[in-house]
C-alpha cells in the first residue's frame, strides 16, 4: 500500500492508495452518488453562517425570506424535489452545472482569475543544458504516469476506508478548453486505446510539436527526448516577434472572437489544433527576474502563474491547455493547470510521481534510429490578428502589474503542533487566518475553504464556509486585554472544533453552497423566477468571498498560487509540513484596502501569538 497526500484545489486529509484494475478504475459505481442534502438542514446551516457577518436587523429580514422559501408546498420544496429527480437521473446532480457555472460560463481571463499554479522547490542547477536534461526527465516521468493510467496500474485513492472517484485522471491528457463568445467548452482528444502521440514544447514564444512515441507505440527514451529538445533550442534562438500564446490570456469573449478569426486560415487552424490535441505542454522559460533573495519565491510562483509579463515568459503559455509544465533555466519549475478539467488531487498525485521518478535513471537503452525533426508550428498573422495580440499584451501586463504575490515560509512551527493538542491543523490555520484578517481590517469576512467531494461519483469540490459564531467570539476575546489566557484558549479550541465539525459535514456531502447553487439553477431550468433568497442583500454579502483559501498539502515544499475571487479580497494557499508552513497570499494592487504583504505579516504574528496561547513562554 502506498501512502500519499493529495489535495483538491485544497483538501486536507491523508489518503491511502492501492493498485487496481482498469475495470475497477473505470467503474464509477464503486463510489456512491453525491447526496442532495435535506433542504431544512442546508437553510439552517446557511443562517448560522450569516450570524457573524450580517447585522441583526438584516438577519430578521433574511429569516422571513427563508421561512417563505422553505414553507411546506412552497418554492423551496418544489425545487428540492426537482434536484432529487435530477440526482436519480444523472451520475452527479451538481457537477455538470458547477463546471459550467463556475468555469465555462465565466468570461474572466484564465491567468490569475482561474488557473492555479504550483511552484515546486528550485532544482539544483543553473543554465540551459541542465534545464533540458531535467525537462527530458520530466517528460518521461509524465509519459510513464500516463502508461500506468492507460493500463489500469494507477493506484486508486482511499479516504477513511472509502474509495475516491478516479474519473478525472484520463481527462488530464490531450484536453484543452476552447473559447466561445458566450461560454467555453472542453475538448478531449485522447482515449486509452487511441491517443495523440505528441506534446507541445514552447520556447521564446515559439511552439513545436514533439512526437514522444515510436511507430510501435513505445515511448522515446530520455536520451532521445533530450536530443529532440536540443533541436528545438537550435530552432528558437530568438524570441518570436508575435507571441501567439498571449491571445489565450484575454477576456474569454474577446479571445473567442479572436479564436474564430485565427482559425479562418488553414495554417493557423492546423497549428492551434496541434497545441490543443497534444498530451500536455512544456514551457521552457528564461530565468525568473531576480530582484532579491527575499522576493525570489514570490517571483518564482508568479512566473508559473502568469509568465511574468509580456517582456518575460508570458508568451510561453497557452492558458487554455489543461496541463502546462514550466521549467526555467535557473532551476525554477512548476505546473499550471486549467480547472474546468483538472482538480488538485490528480495534479498532486502526478507531481508526486514525477518527483519520485526523477530520482531514478531511465533504464531504457537509446536505439540508433534517426528521429524526424520536431515540427515547428507556424502562424499566418494578418493585420487583425496582430491587433488582437497587441491588445492582449497590454491587457495581460495590466493584470499582472495589478497582482501582488507574497510567498513566505513560516518556520516557528508546523502541523505537528496542533496535532499535539488534538486539534485539526487545517482548522487551526483557518481560525488563525480569520484573526489575522480581523487585525488588519477590523472585521471578519465571508471566507471559502475548498474541500474535495471525490468520495462521490464524479464529485468535484465544495466550500467550507467561515467564520463561525465560535470564531467571532474567540476573535473578540483575543483582542480584549481583560479576557484571561485560559478563557481565550478555551474559545480558541471551541472555534477550531466548530470548524472541524463544518469540515466533517462537507465531507459527508452536506455542504451548503453547491446545494444553494443547485436550487437556483433548478429554478432557472424550470423557467421560474430566481427565488428571493438569492436576491437578498445577505446572500450577496455572504458570497462576496473576500478570503479565498485552500490547504494544499504535499510531500514537498511546494506552494499553490492563484488570484482573489473579488477585487477587494485575498487568496491564501498554504502547505503545512511537520515543522513549518508554506504560504502564498495574493491581492490586487488596485484596491487600496488590501495588501498581500501586510496580511502576510499579520498571519505570521497571529500564528506566533496563537502559539504563545498554547505554549506560554516560561
Amino acid at each position: 500500500m502506498i501512502s500519499s497526500k493529495i489535495q483538491p484545489a485544497a483538501c486536507r486529509l491523508w489518503f491511502t492508495t492501492r493498485v487496481t484494475s482498469r475495470q475497477e478504475l473505470s467503474m464509477s459505481t464503486l463510489v456512491p452518488p453525491q447526496p442532495v442534502p435535506p433542504l431544512s438542514q442546508t437553510l439552517q446551516a446557511y443562517m448560522r453562517g450569516l450570524e457573524p457577518l450580517i447585522p441583526p436587523e438584516e438577519l430578521t429580514h433574511t429569516r422571513r425570506v427563508m421561512r417563505e422559501f422553505a414553507r411546506r408546498g412552497g418554492l423551496g420544496t418544489e425545487l428540492q424535489r426537482g434536484l432529487e429527480r435530477r440526482a436519480r437521473k444523472t451520475e452527479n446532480w451538481i457537477t455538470d452545472w458547477w463546471v459550467q457555472w463556475a468555469y465555462l460560463d465565466s468570461r474572466l481571463p484564465l491567468p490569475v482569475h482561474s488557473n492555479p499554479a504550483i511552484s515546486l522547490p528550485r532544482r539544483d542547477y543553473n543554465g540551459w543544458r541542465s534545464q533540458l536534461l531535467f525537462a527530458s526527465k520530466l517528460i518521461v516521468a509524465v509519459l510513464e504516469f500516463k502508461a500506468k493510467l492507460d493500463t489500469g496500474r494507477l493506484p486508486v485513492e482511499y479516504m477513511r476506508g472509502r474509495p475516491l472517484c478516479m474519473e478525472l485522471y484520463p481527462l488530464l491528457f490531450s484536453s484543452c478548453r476552447i473559447p466561445g463568445p458566450k461560454h467555453d467548452y472542453v475538448a478531449h482528444y485522447g482515449t486509452p486505446r487511441r491517443s495523440p502521440t505528441h506534446i507541445t514544447v514552447v520556447r521564446n514564444y515559439q511552439f513545436f510539436q514533439l512526437e514522444v512515441y515510436n511507430s510501435d507505440g513505445s515511448r522515446l527514451t530520455e536520451s532521445q527526448i533530450h536530443g529532440q529538445l536540443l533541436r528545438i533550442r537550435s530552432q528558437s534562438w530568438k524570441t518570436d516577434k508575435e507571441p501567439m500564446g498571449i491571445l489565450t490570456s484575454e477576456h474569454r469573449h474577446t479571445w473567442g472572437q479572436a479564436y474564430n478569426r485565427l482559425l479562418r486560415d488553414k495554417l493557423n487552424r492546423e497549428s492551434v489544433q496541434a497545441i490543443e490535441k497534444g498530451l500536455f505542454s512544456l514551457c521552457l522559460d528564461s530565468p525568473v527576474m531576480r530582484i532579491s533573495d527575499e522576493k525570489y519565491a514570490s517571483r518564482k510562483a508568479a512566473q508559473v502563474l502568469h509568465g511574468g509579463g509580456t517582456f518575460s515568459n508570458s508568451g510561453n503559455r497557452w492558458f487554455d491547455k489543461t496541463l502546462q509544465f514550466v521549467i526555467g533555466e535557473d532551476g525554477s519549475w512548476g505546473l499550471l493547470y486549467e480547472q474546468a478539467t483538472a482538480e488538485g488531487p490528480p495534479i498532486a498525485t502526478l507531481l508526486d510521481y514525477i518527483l519520485r521518478y526523477c530520482e531514478i535513471p531511465d533504464p531504457r537503452r537509446t536505439p540508433l534510429v534517426p528521429l524526424p525533426m520536431p515540427k515547428k508550428l507556424y502562424f499566418h498573422i494578418d493585420r487583425e490578428i496582430k491587433r488582437d495580440i497587441e491588445n492582449a499584451k497590454q491587457n495581460l501586463d495590466i493584470l499582472i502589474n495589478d497582482l501582488d504575490v507574497n510567498v513566505f515560509n513560516f518556520k516557528k512551527f508546523g502541523k505537528d503542533l496542533p496535532k499535539q493538542y488534538k486539534l485539526s491543523p487545517n482548522s487551526f490555520i483557518q481560525v488563525a487566518l480569520q484573526l489575522a484578517y480581523y487585525r488588519v481590517h477590523g472585521d471578519v469576512c465571508a471566507t471559502c475553504d475548498i474541500a474535495s467531494q471525490r468520495m462521490f461519483r464524479k464529485g468535484r469540490t465544495e466550500y467550507i464556509r467561515s467564520p463561525s459564531s465560535q470564531t467571532l467570539k474567540f476573535i473578540l476575546a483575543f483582542v480584549d486585554p481583560s479576557v484571561s489566557r485560559e478563557a481565550k484558549l478555551q474559545l480558541f479550541t471551541e472555534a477550531v472544533d466548530a470548524y472541524s465539525t463544518l469540515t466533517d459535514q462537507v465531507l459527508k456531502g452536506h455542504g451548503i453552497d453547491r446545494h444553494l447553487l443547485g436550487l437556483k439553477l433548478q429554478a432557472i431550468e424550470d423557467g421560474l423566477s430566481v427565488p428571493k433568497i438569492f436576491m437578498d442583500t445577505a446572500f450577496g454579502l455572504a458570497t462576496h468571498w473576500k478570503l479565498r483559501t485552500g490547504q494544499v498539502p504535499a510531500n514537498t515544499d511546494s506552494v499553490m498560487c492563484f488570484g482573489p475571487l473579488v477585487p477587494d479580497g485575498y487568496a491564501i494557499c498554504y502547505n503545512p509540513q511537520s515543522d513549518h508552513v508554506h504560504f502564498s497570499i495574493t491581492a490586487f494592487n488596485c484596491c487600496e484596502e488590501t495588501n498581500a504583504e501586510t496580511l502576510g505579516v499579520a498571519v505570521w504574528e497571529t500564528l506566533c501569538q496563537v502559539h504563545e496561547l498554547l505554549v506560554p513562554p516560561m
